[in-house]
């Protein structure tokens, strides 16, 4: 069953007049938008629209020149990159960025990583609660795997795996960090059309099963118009519309920004 998204109720993500300038140069100006629990929302736009920063920006890569993006109402930008998972942010990248010479098993291990209580001390002296702790991720561990279909490829080195299945890994490790929000960079690229139709299912499954709320970066219009609850578009670094898949494919500036207008055709 569909997870129920209010529109009145506190945004689970407000990202707050983002605008990220290099050198002159303005690659996002101005953007706003929320994110409600449960929802997928799809961020779209051509070559150069800003994606890819706004989406730096949510992952603590790149810090906005001005602006705020607020979780659960508490501003993340003083986080750096390495503690974002902690407050329940989790992505993926659009080029694989997995342990090539690890195990399936041992990639989604690290991504389960900032959910234990270890240290190095405790750790060396096997205290009761690192063993408890260590049983724990062992199985949230076996069960992601066992959800995404990679059980039978845990011990194997992640570089032998084809791509697609590579992409599930990353996933996994994502996953394994129980985020309360999920970026995924790109997911369709490089699949082939059978892998694209199953990751929208598998991505609308996650939603639905865990409870976890979906942010969606990619090309693939199809997969998000069918994916997607609410759509984000982007052009030139500004925010060209907002809305229903419908609303969105039917807005005129999105239509120019994607065809051309007749004039310039």
């Amino acid at each position: 069953m569909q997870a129920q998204v209010s529109s009145s109720a506190s945004p689970l993500l407000a990202v707050r007049d983002v605008s990220v300038v290099f050198g002159g140069i303005v690659a996002l100006n101005g953007i706003s938008f929320n994110m409600q629990k449960g929802q997928i929302l799809g961020l779209i736009g051509p070559n150069g629209a800003g994606k890819t920063t706004l989406f730096n920006c949510l992952s603590r890569l790149y810090q906005p020149s001005k602006g705020d993006i607020l979780l659960e109402g508490e501003s993340i930008l003083s986080r750096p990159p390495h503690r974002i998972a902690e407050v329940g942010i989790g992505r993926t990248f659009q080029n694989v960025a997995l342990f090539p010479n690890m195990s399936v098993l041992d990639n989604v291990r690290v991504g389960a990583h900032c959910r234990t209580n270890s240290d190095i001390v405790s750790d060396s002296l096997r205290m009761p609660w690192i063993r408890s702790g260590e049983k724990a991720l062992n199985k949230r561990v076996d069960d992601i795997l066992g959800y995404l279909d990679l059980r039978s490829v845990a011990h194997t080195t992640v570089s032998g795996l084809p791509f697609g299945t590579q992409k599930r890994v990353e996933l996994a490790r994502a996953l394994a960090a129980e985020p309360k929000i999920l970026l995924l960079d790109e997911p369709a690229g490089g699949l082939n059309h059978e892998e694209v139709y199953n990751l929208g299912d598998l991505i609308r499954r996650i939603r639905d099963d865990r409870g976890i709320t979906v942010l969606l970066v990619e090309h693939h219009m199809g997969m998000v118009m069918s994916t997607a609850d609410y759509v984000v578009a982007l052009n030139f670094g500004r925010k060209l519309a907002e809305g229903t898949p419908t609303q969105v494919q039917n807005d005129p500036d999105v239509i120019k920004a994607y065809l051309g207008s007749k004039d310039e055709q």
